[in-house]
């Protein structure tokens, strides 16, 4: 059954993963706007017809950082999930998820090509069709994306003490 955030780019992709020369051609499109000629064979296909500018930036940036980390991680984790599994290995860590959640569309690249490098070195896997999705909600009002990875990076600690409270036996009444 298909997964209801599948992205065929992504699924293509995860066919890919294990052909080192077709993740280095994609890994070259890496802080490059638009991607790179070589890495068209594998994105153009899957780009909608009316794509502008934006779309098409969106697509050759999610291929690209898939090549530099072609892990994948369970479907639904988002960056505040990803961002949380690496919580204990750097205080700095929390610093850099609260730069992330801050930047503007015009910049997020950047960002999450970071991101995603950070992601690699603690072993820690990203969910790219999640994300595929996420990048595409990035202005939209109310800032649900950046509002739902925040939630799920801080609001850890808070279902914790929730359960807890719930589990604490009652004290008496005097």
């Amino acid at each position: 059954m298909k997964e209801s955030n599948e992205v065929p780019l992504i699924k293509f992709l995860e066919g890919l993963k294990n052909d080192r020369a077709a993740m280095a051609r994609l890994r070259r499109g890496l802080g490059k706007s638009g991607g790179t000629p070589e890495m068209c064979r594998f994105v153009a296909p899957f780009l909608p017809n009316d794509a502008n500018a934006y779309v098409i930036d969106r697509y050759f940036l999610i291929a690209s950082l898939f090549a530099l980390h072609p892990e994948s991680a369970g479907r639904g984790s988002s960056m505040g999930k990803v961002f949380r599994a690496m919580m204990s290995a750097s205080p700095s860590v929390e610093r850099r998820f609260e730069n992330l959640l801050n930047v503007d569309a015009k910049d997020l690249g950047g960002h999450l090509r970071q991101a995603v490098s950070l992601a690699k070195s603690k072993g820690v896997w990203v969910d790219f069709h999640q994300l595929f999705n996420d990048v595409w909600h990035w202005n939209y009002p109310g800032r649900s994306v950046q509002m739902r990875w925040a939630r799920e990076f801080w609001g850890y600690e808070k279902d914790q003490d929730e359960t807890s409270a719930q589990n604490e036996p009652k004290g008496e009444t005097r």
